[in-house]
């Protein structure tokens, strides 16, 4: 488990642009399965590929005109629970860290694994998302 002071800016990073932080099973399920239309789900973590690209590139993708209608968050190795269970909604895609979800009505449409993620540019991971919203949103 990561300090609370050292995962506090970046878990604030998506919270100002609208993300909910889920920190228990129970509101990932609920969020996850209440959804209607689409929820954009972020595993975020500490690691430097989140913090030069991903988060970045997840902020850049919301600028759009078609955007997910819910934006949610887990955070690994500091909400475990949470976590291990939003990776339950990623099956087939096994646990990565970090990683975006896209879903429709509850049902995954689109997965970035990390291996998608860390050798990526913020633009190229926002063009994605950007592609995805418009063909799932």
């Amino acid at each position: 488990m990561y300090p609370p002071e050292l995962v506090r800016p970046m878990k604030e990073d998506l919270i100002q642009v609208g993300f909910e932080q889920l920190t228990t099973p129970e509101a990932v399920d609920h969020t996850i399965q209440d959804s209607k239309g689409c929820l954009l789900v972020v595993v975020n973590s500490v690691c430097g590929c989140a913090a030069g690209n991903m988060r970045p590139g997840v902020k850049l993708s919301l600028k759009g005109a078609t955007i997910p209608a819910g934006l949610a968050t887990v955070f690994a190795g500091v909400d475990g629970e949470a976590v291990a269970q939003a990776r339950k909604y990623f099956l087939p895609y096994p646990p990565s860290s970090p990683s975006i979800a896209l879903f429709k009505d509850g049902k995954l449409v689109h997965f970035l694994e990390r291996h998608h993620i860390e050798g990526g540019t913020a633009q190229m991971i926002a063009d994605n998302l950007t592609e995805a919203y418009a063909e799932f949103c």
